[in-house]
């Protein structure tokens, strides 16, 4: 009775459905591996954000690692003004405007950039004439370390007193030091006049529910091929039937 299983037509349709079914459970995992991932990192970046300030000089120490991102540091030093830059079609809220990236001369003579908060301008990117001006005094800031952007050259050097995105990487001629690496979101004290930073993302997106509509298609095509094999074998009983009843 199910001969018909090893026809060509029902050997590719099994083909189609296992090579159908593995895709989709690969692309299952795969989905629910980045929502795991997603997780995880939000425990590090919710660790970071509620740990004790620390010196970034000290946290920095040995370089850049991805597990800092949102971590609470603290720096002490005087704003250089005369290096300030703002970050292009930096829209906030659907709104247009700039990020004020100040760099920061600590007290032993590195330099880190800071991100001293938000301002509305113009929509074709450019600064408003009203950025608030920084401390002249020495102050010790409190805030967020952020990675770098990996945006181009073009997009990362400073040109006019702007750039599009940050990355310390492309400032060393400008400020004539090589900064530290990513910068600080200034959560403390707070700018008059600038917005600061909101708070991170910890959703953890859609990766799960995509897992599970990739699992789903991975089951119906099983199913699928179970109810084509029972239809037909609906459709040859009667015809079996016929053929050994006698005439």
């Amino acid at each position: 009775m199910l001969r018909f299983l090893v026809s060509p037509r029902w050997i590719g349709l099994a083909i189609f459905v296992v090579l159908m079914a593995v895709t989709c459970y690969v692309l299952g995992g795969w989905q629910y591996d980045r929502w795991e991932q997603r997780k995880a990192d939000n425990a590090i970046v919710e660790a970071n954000v509620a740990g004790d300030p620390a010196p970034v000089e000290d946290v920095l120490a040995d370089g850049w690692d991805p597990d800092l991102e949102y971590r609470t540091v603290t720096a002490t030093g005087t704003f250089d003004s005369s290096r300030e830059i703002t970050v292009r079609f930096a829209h906030r809220d659907g709104a247009p405007g700039v990020q004020v990236i100040t760099p920061l001369r600590l007290t032993d003579g590195q330099v880190v950039l800071v991100d001293r908060g938000w301002i509305a301008g113009p929509r074709d990117g450019t600064a408003p004439d009203d950025v608030p001006a920084a401390a002249q005094d020495p102050v010790t800031i409190t805030g967020w370390l952020q990675r770098a952007s990996t945006a181009d050259q073009a997009a990362t050097t400073p040109r006019d007193g702007q750039v599009r995105a940050v990355s310390g990487e492309r400032w060393t001629d400008f400020l004539g030091a090589e900064p530290l690496p990513g910068y600080v979101a200034l959560t403390s004290p707070e700018q008059e006049g600038l917005t600061g930073p909101p708070q991170p993302d910890l959703g953890t997106g859609p990766h799960l529910f995509y897992a599970i509509q990739w699992w789903f298609f991975s089951g119906l095509a099983v199913v699928g091929y179970f109810l084509f094999v029972r239809a037909e074998l609906r459709e040859r009983r009667p015809k079996a039937s016929a053929e050994i009843t006698p005439g």
